[in-house]
């Protein structure tokens, strides 16, 4: 399973056209720049671009590193075969620690708080990623992927401000998280940031997303995919179409169940029960969910008298 490395976090913001380093400079001068870089040997575009440096807990090394891609999002994250280059630069996490491939397309398709995303990224040819790492300078085998004190949930609420700032830069679209396979336009992270900041939450609708699909014929899943970033595992609830179970409730259930694994960490074990949507949930623990991409999950069904198939009950069969 992909886990951080190099690069602790990432997000990116589509763009209509590549803007110029300079441009992205300017948006991040609230930020304290420490660093920049020209132009990069094109044919290695996967590994960085024309970038800037930003100190993110400097104390222990923390860097956030800003670069220009002049060409649209790497969906298929190429293969070992014909793009291996691709490949080993998504491998080793350039993309994300927790990219997998058809991010963006499955972003599209699941864009339910902001619909426009069915379609608008569509429209980008460029993207300015944004990575967060402490493994940076001569001696990177001497320090720590993951220094004393690492708080993902304060490093992605800093890596996302970052986005939010290159999103005023001009023929940006919106911010993609491939790792939590989320998109939000201006206003909408905008919102989600200052709701969350007002409420003291983590603004988790920005970066892990909530998705349904069905789960055979009469059966429908609902997940959470990105809690990966912040060190806990994922949510599935699967139930019954006939049971009627409100969807927006649902949502809400599951993001209750970050916050809880949030303030007190991957305690949920296989059996355990939680009240929520009007009936008890039982868990069990799984190497991977039924959506795609495939990662460690939560999955639960509820005790309201229905059977789930037993492709529901088993391990996804890859």
């Amino acid at each position: 399973m992909p886990q951080k490395g190099h690069y602790t976090a990432c997000v990116a913001v589509l763009f209509e056209r590549a803007p110029h380093i300079d441009e992205v400079v300017r948006a991040l001068r609230s930020f304290d720049v420490v660093g920049r870089s020209g132009e990069t040997d094109p044919e290695a575009w996967m590994f960085g671009g024309p970038s800037v440096a930003i100190a993110y807990r400097p104390e222990v090394n923390g860097l956030v590193v800003v670069d220009v891609v002049d060409r649209p999002w790497p969906d298929a994250m190429g293969n070992p075969k014909d793009d291996r280059q691709l490949f080993g630069a998504w491998m080793m996490g350039h993309l994300g620690p927790f990219t997998f491939p058809d991010a963006l397309s499955r972003a599209a398709s699941q864009s339910w708080t902001w619909p426009d995303g069915k379609t608008v990224p569509e429209n980008h040819a460029a993207f300015v990623r944004i990575r967060a790492g402490y493994a940076f300078g001569e001696d990177t085998e001497e320090k720590s992927l993951l220094p004393d004190g690492y708080d993902a949930t304060d490093e992605l609420r800093f890596v996302t401000n970052v986005a939010a700032a290159v999103l005023d830069v001009s023929g940006a679209i919106c911010c993609f998280n491939p790792n939590g396979e989320t998109l939000r336009d201006a206003s909408a992270l905008a919102d989600a940031l200052q709701y969350a900041e007002a409420e003291g939450i983590p603004p988790l609708d920005a970066w892990c997303n909530v998705r349904v699909a069905p789960g055979g014929e009469s059966w429908l899943v609902m997940d959470t995919i990105g809690n990966q970033q912040l060190d806990i595992p994922d949510i599935e609830l699967d139930m019954a179409r006939e049971k009627g179970y409100d969807l927006t409730q649902v949502d809400g259930f599951l993001r209750s169940i970050t916050e809880y694994l949030l303030e007190k960490g991957d305690v949920i074990a296989d059996g355990d029960t939680m009240d929520g949507v009007g009936t008890t949930w039982t868990f069990v623990k799984r190497k991977t969910g039924i959506l795609m991409p495939p990662r460690p999950t939560l999955r639960a069904f509820p005790q309201d008298g229905t059977t789930p198939p037993a492709e529901l009950m088993n391990e996804r069969q890859e």
